[in-house]
């Protein structure tokens, strides 16, 4: 096993004992940094990005030398597997993802071919292993992937949507089509996941963006019954230590106790939900992730800072809580604000693991 320095991330996602919270944020290499939006120029685009493995490994570093954090997560896009899968993926000046060739009929979903990770998605597991040697054991490295259900609005949609009526169509008058394609997707996501274990990868997230705009039965048939597939084909183990798995669905506080029952190891919080409420509720099964409201970096750090402390008071004593944020940062927070954020997580952590 090669050693980590700071394993406390991957302790407390299995509920071992730590000295402190760990604290890592999503989105944390982005566009709230210069040196971010430095790299990201000499790139030339945003997927030029993803694809050049010394590039990603900078921006994913970038802000660990800025920041203590606790975790080091992959640069990449939830996107790679459907760009992959031949669709055209492309983002437009100013705006969200496209595809050229979205998902119209059953035809369509027979004709996708399930991408090999090391061939069509070589690049993501380049740039891991790029990542990973570059990091020297300092901390751990996540992997991730959108869920199936995520990644099947996008295809269907053909881009970002507010009203998710192609895909809802989709699976309410075609149910059998869109099972065919979230099934094909698990598939994609099992090997994608995998892959990039063995490249390095420590733990894994599975970014489920809008199973929050289900109803409960919709949810758990079309988003949550393909999460348990990929839980169930996870490797979970690697180099002699556990890969924690962890599920994050926005908007998912309805469904906390089905989330956990899938045999994940932690459940991604967003801000609308009560992290004691939700350790009473599931803390005796996973690990707690989350779940300050990224807006709140637009207060001043003193304000910051109080709501760090509410939130630690809330979950209480003992392990099991990885401090983040409800959902990524957003890109016009002031670094100095997410600095704060961190070292107010580190500074008042310790008294509730004593």
């Amino acid at each position: 096993m090669r050693e980590l320095k700071n394993d406390r991330y991957l302790k407390a996602l299995l509920k071992e004992p730590v000295d402190r919270t760990p604290v890592w944020m999503m989105r944390q290499a982005g566009r709230y940094l210069p040196e971010y939006k430095a790299t990201r120029a000499q790139a030339g685009s945003f997927m030029d990005l993803c694809r050049n493995a010394e590039l990603a490994c900078e921006v994913t570093l970038q802000p660990l030398r800025r920041f203590p954090l606790d975790a080091a997560i992959l640069f990449s896009d939830i996107l790679t597997i459907p760009d992959a899968m031949g669709l055209g993926l492309y983002f437009g000046e100013g705006e969200g993802p496209k595809f050229e060739r979205p998902i119209q009929s059953a035809a369509d979903v027979a004709a996708l071919a399930v991408p090999d990770p090391e061939q069509e998605l070589g690049y993501v597991m380049e740039a891991v292993r790029t990542i990973r040697r570059e990091l020297k054991g300092e901390v751990p490295l996540i992997g991730f992937s959108g869920s199936p259900w995520t990644l099947a609005t996008y295809m269907v949609e053909g881009g970002s949507t507010k009203t998710f009526s192609k895909i809802k169509k989709l699976i309410f008058s075609e149910p059998a089509v869109a099972h065919a394609l979230l099934d094909k997707l698990a598939d994609a996501v099992i090997l994608y996941l995998n892959a990039q274990v063995k490249a390095g990868a420590q733990a894994l997230q599975i970014f489920d963006t809008w199973g929050g705009v289900l109803s409960g039965p919709a949810y758990r048939e079309f988003s949550l019954r393909y999460m348990q597939k990929i839980v169930d084909g996870l490797l979970r183990e690697h180099e002699g230590r556990k890969v924690p798995v962890v599920l994050f669905t926005k908007g998912g506080g309805l469904w906390l106790e089905d989330i956990a029952a899938t045999g994940c190891d932690a459940v991604g919080l967003d801000w609308t939900v009560d992290i004691g409420d939700a350790r009473r509720r599931i803390g005796d099964k996973v690990a707690l992730q989350g779940n300050m409201d990224p807006s709140m970096l637009y207060a001043p750090p003193a304000v910051i800072e109080a709501e760090v402390a509410r939130i630690l008071a809330s979950f209480g004593h003992g392990s099991g809580h990885v401090f983040n944020l409800g959902h990524g940062i957003h890109p016009d927070v002031d670094p100095a604000h997410a600095g704060a954020f961190i070292e107010a997580v580190g500074r008042l952590s310790g008294p509730y693991h004593r």
